[in-house]
């Protein structure tokens, strides 16, 4: 890209290498093996465009956030060649179409790519009630028109960066801008750097340098550079990226040494420290992550030694990029992905360390993440003030940045389900929470402890509604109002339709029955007489007491006769109850109607000529069972 996000993921040696517009498709890709994307594209656009041209031209683009031109080649390479398009092309592509805040069409191929469906929009509004801080961000003016970026706290009074502000230095190919050095300086009252100075040549070398932190006491500084020895791998000459560390010694920093579980064959990048400094925390593609940059931690011995790199797992990393970890002196991580949810390319997610483990990430929200690149947070927690990298301008800026909590967070109902006599808990019941116009905003299924949350918005009324089987519904209605009463704790007592009505019983399955007097049918008839359109009026009355109630009609023969003859002459007599339930007003929707012909005997009389009449009869029933 235009910035050095993607320089210090894969930092590649491409002095001397240049190529006329006329060059082969071989010494092309070449060039763009090498990660010289600007000279790459220019070639390309002069190549037939066949999908290998069409592929790497609209990476090309996509590295140095040329993100129009990306998204016009992705499209034309899927148009053309879609059949046969690695699966990775629709991530890049859906990052680029966000990168532009088309989220429509990135969700699109952001769903195929995850195989699942994702609503950017809907992930954006319900951020705004989950993220812990709102932010406000300033540009640090740091009168420079290249790259800054990575601030860290140096001291009590400064801070360090990285910059690309040595127009002494070779530009690197990838971008066109001079090589990354370290700098520190000190900040005014009004943000703006004074005092900007370049650390000595021990630490600033020909290659780059950035992403400086350093001990309390400031004698000691780890640091990032590009490896001076290039790996080469199927003709490619990858200069690896590795982690340093330098001790002050009387005034001057000496003594700088790459520690020692960093390697030739894969990248060590971005390192902060615990506030114990114990602990390690760095950015790594080494062997066994989970994909692209993975985020790891390493134990720092009293003796100078460092254990095993540990892999954060899965909960923190994913196939995508997880970089530039910051640890705060809370023990919450800060770090930035494109594998996680977000607005477009890299956002800034905390992960709080609980009882040894990092929980699940949480986006920091629209207030700091923006359609590109945010990156390189690190904050004071006590002070609520720290730093953010970001390119939303064109290229790499550092901005200050103060924070406020959320107020949106501590908007929330919240409460329990129970019997409204027994007092017991009803896990596995249904709340919903409605809007004012009646419209569902959400809703959960309870689990064993009964208890449910629902993040709500200021000045708004709402209405939550408990149900559950065999239950009476309750409603209860609420507002946010003006005056801050911003959370509401409801019990929802429901009411067994068992308790309040004496015609319903609970049977030993635990179905709550409607009890009605017999329905009798004429002999191998199906039709609703007179005296059992009498007994189904009671339980039309009773579905209209409960508008919600819904209700299964299910017909039973005796075992005498054929098998499938009862059971067919039980689906009608279901299917006639139904029907006369529905002539009677109530909605088809809320009643279902089945047969169980002889399968289902209350008594022994399980085949002819074992039982007398009245035996039989009692097998010989409709049935009414309470299904909501």
């Amino acid at each position: 890209m235009k910035t050095n996000r993607y320089i210090l993921t894969s930092l590649l040696l491409v002095g001397g290498i240049t190529l006329a517009q006329k060059g082969n498709l071989k010494r092309v890709n070449k060039l763009f093996e090498m990660r010289a994307y600007n000279e790459a594209a220019e070639v390309y656009e002069t190549k037939e465009r066949s999908q290998e041209v069409l592929q790497n031209l609209a990476d090309s683009y996509f590295y140095n956030t040329n993100l129009q031109k990306a998204i016009k080649t992705y499209r034309e390479l899927f148009l053309t060649f879609g059949d046969s398009i690695d699966i990775e092309y629709n991530f890049r592509y859906g990052q680029a179409l966000k990168g532009v805040r088309d989220y429509k069409e990135a969700d699109k191929q952001l769903s195929r790519y995850f195989n699942k469906r994702v609503n950017t929009n809907a992930f954006i509004e319900a951020l705004e009630k989950t993220t812990p801080h709102v932010f406000k961000l300033k540009e640090i003016d740091i009168a420079t028109v290249g790259s800054d970026f990575g601030l860290s706290f140096y001291g009590d009074d400064k801070v360090a960066f990285a910059s690309t502000r040595n127009t002494n230095a070779p530009n690197y190919a990838w971008n066109g801008l001079p090589y990354l050095d370290l700098y520190y300086a000190t900040l005014n009252k009004d943000g703006k750097m004074e005092n900007i100075t370049a650390f000595s040549d021990v630490i600033n070398t020909e290659s780059h340098e950035s992403n400086a932190i350093f001990s309390k006491d400031g004698k000691t500084m780890y640091f990032n550079r590009t490896n001076a020895t290039r790996k080469k791998t199927d003709e490619e000459r990858i200069a690896n990226i590795k982690i340093y560390k330098a001790e002050l010694v009387d005034g001057n920093w000496a003594n700088v040494k790459v520690l020692p579980f960093t390697s030739n064959s894969f990248s060590t990048e971005h390192p902060s420290l615990s506030k114990d400094e114990k602990t390690l925390y760095f950015s790594s593609d080494m062997p066994g992550t989970l994909g692209s940059f993975d985020i790891y931690k390493v134990t720092v011995n009293d003796d100078g030694t460092y254990g095993e790199p540990e892999n954060l797992g899965p909960t923190i990393n994913t196939k995508h990029r997880e970089q530039f970890p910051f640890i705060s002196d809370y023990d919450v991580l800060y770090f930035s992905s494109d594998g996680l949810e977000g607005f477009g390319g890299l956002d800034v997610f905390r992960s709080n360390l609980v009882n040894g483990s990092f929980d699940k990430p949480v986006n920091l929200g629209s207030s700091i993440n923006s359609n590109v690149d945010d990156f390189a947070y690190v904050i004071k927690e006590k002070d609520n003030t720290g730093y953010v990298s970001s390119n939303r301008s064109g290229y790499d800026r550092i901005y200050g940045l103060g924070r406020e909590e959320n107020r949106l967070t501590k908007y929330l109902v919240e409460g329990i389900v129970q019997d409204k006599y027994s007092l017991e808990l009803l896990p596995g019941s249904l709340v919903t929470l409605f809007d004012e116009a009646g419209t569902v905003i959400q809703d959960t299924i309870v689990g064993s402890d009964a208890y449910y949350l629902f993040k709500i918005e200021p000045n708004k009324k709402y209405k939550v509604r408990g149900t559950r089987k065999a239950y009476i519904p309750q409603d209860v209605e609420f507002s946010t109002d003006s005056e801050g009463k911003i959370q509401h704790n409801i019990l929802l007592s429901l009411e067994s339709f068992a308790h309040a009505e004496e015609r319903v019983k609970e049977n030993e399955k635990g179905d709550a029955m409607v009890e009605l007097d017999k329905i009798f049918f004429d002999f191998d008839k199906s039709n609703i007489r007179e005296d059992a359109a009498v007994t189904l009026n009671v339980l039309v009355d009773l579905m209209n007491k409960y508008p919600s109630m819904e209700v299964e009609v299910s017909a039973h023969t005796d075992a005498r006769g054929n098998d499938q003859y009862n059971l067919d002459l039980s689906k009608r007599r279901a299917a006639s109850t139904l029907e006369y339930l529905v002539s009677k007003g109530i909605d088809r929707n809320r009643l279902k109607s089945i047969g169980y012909g002889e399968m289902q005997p209350l008594n022994k009389c399980v085949k002819e000529g074992i039982c007398d009449e009245k035996e039989y009869d009692i097998n010989r029933r409709c049935e009414f069972t309470i299904l909501n």
